[in-house]
Parts: structure tokens; sequence; C-alpha cells
């Protein structure tokens, strides 16, 4: 079950835009800035959801308190969603992640914030893949996701990039296990104890997001020049797995 949204300090007004994915079609947004946010989280929702996931609005708010924007937004149009292809094509998806990516470094008020990604299922992987090589992304966080979809981009990602999975999703426990393995970067994995897939259980979506939180409270704000060397990311670095109490 989704916490309440009442249980939060939610005081802004998010800004609704759109991003261009072509030169005559764009997809639907909202964003959400702090006065002085440390960085911008751009989600990526999983199959069968959109920018209105209630979970991933969750966890955004709780971003947003602790003084970090984010930015919801449709990876498909009414169209292409209808097709199960496009939902499954990682790739395309990536793709619309990364234009979204290039709409917030030109975006005035976005321009000169650090970027994450936040992925969850499908969109975990698309998030993967978009930031393999990518300049201006520091740091991703995967809920539930499916990092396995990424193949072989995963070597790619040297940016911090933690998993979130939950304790009783065994199947997907396990295939966050390996591509922990395979990841180039810094890179833990947290196991929520007797959370599922949705993270439905009490108390579990919360601990999902008091952890991406801390995530991208440590590796986005640094400096706009030197970030990308001040986090020390060696080339092969020792997986972590860490349990949260519940």
């Amino acid at each position: 079950m989704t916490p309440p949204l009442t249980e939060l300090i939610t005081n802004h007004v998010p800004e609704a835009v759109n991003i261009p994915i072509g030169l005559t079609h764009s997809v639907p947004g909202t964003l959400a800035l702090p006065p002085h946010p440390l960085g911008l989280v751009l989600f990526a929702h999983g199959s069968g959801s959109s920018r209105l996931s209630p979970r991933n609005r969750y966890v955004a708010d709780c971003l947003f308190e602790s003084n970090l924007g984010w930015l919801l937004f449709d990876l498909l149009t009414d169209h292409e969603s209808r097709s199960r292809g496009n939902v499954f094509d990682i790739s395309l998806l990536a793709e619309r992640l990364r234009l979204a990516t290039e709409w917030a470094a030109d975006y005035p008020a976005t321009r000169d914030l650090a970027l994450g990604y936040f992925g969850a299922s499908t969109g975990a992987a698309a998030a993967l893949m978009a930031a393999a090589g990518s300049t201006r992304v520091r740091a991703v966080v995967s809920r539930g996701g499916r990092p396995d979809l990424a193949g072989e981009w995963l070597g790619r990602v040297t940016v911090p990039t933690l998993l979130i999975v939950g304790g009783a999703d065994s199947s997907v426990l396990e295939l966050n296990a390996r591509a922990l393995q395979l990841l180039g970067g810094l890179r833990e994995l947290i196991v929520v104890p007797r959370a599922t897939h949705l993270f439905q259980e009490p108390g579990t979506l919360e601990r999902v997001a008091e952890a991406a939180a801390g995530w991208f409270r440590h590796y986005l704000p640094v400096g706009a020049t030197e970030g990308r060397n001040a986090v020390s990311r060696p080339s092969a670095p020792e997986a972590v797995v860490a349990s949260t109490p519940m």
C-alpha cells in the first residue's frame, strides 16, 4: 500500500512540462523543484505504468523533502504505449530518457543541476542503459528493477548505482544479485525484508524512499565542473549487499 501523500509536507506546486521526442511529438511530464535543490532526479517508470504512478510519486515527494528536485514523465506516447513491443523495448525507453536528460540540461530552471535516474521495473534497465557512458548523470537508483534487461550495457555503467529489491521478490532478487556483479562502477544492493515486487507492505516503500534520498544526497551535490572526478569509482569495486532493518 502506498503511504498517503498527506503525511508529507507537499507545499510545492509541480509544473506541467512537455518533453520533445522528435520534430512534431512530445510526452507530458511533471517537474518539481525546491528553492535550492541539490540536484534533479528523472524517473523512468516500469511497464504498464506512467508518470502518474503513485509509488513513484510518493518516492518523488520524499526526495523533494530531502531537497532534491524531480521530473516524472511518460516514456511513451499514448499511441506507442498500446504496443507491448514498445513497452518492453529497453533501447527505445533508454533513448526517451536520454532525450529527457537533454531537455533538462537545456531547460533554464534545471540546466545547472546535477542529474540522477530513478528507475522501476523495466524502467531501471532503461535508466542503466541511458546512464552508460553519460557525462551528465551522476547516480542511479533502481526499485524492484530488471537491470538484467540492460544486458551488455551493465559493464559500461560507471556512476554510483543502488539496487533496491524486496526480500520476498525472490526471482527479481536473484536477477539483481547477478547484475550487481556486472556493473562497472560503485554499486550496492539493498534488500528490504518481507517486501514484494511493488513494495506494498507497510513501511517498505518508506525504506525505498529513504535509501534513494540518501544515495542521491550523497552522490549528486558535487561541483558542476569537478563532480565527475570527485566521487571515487574504482574500475572494479567490491559489490556491497545490505539489508535494511524493519
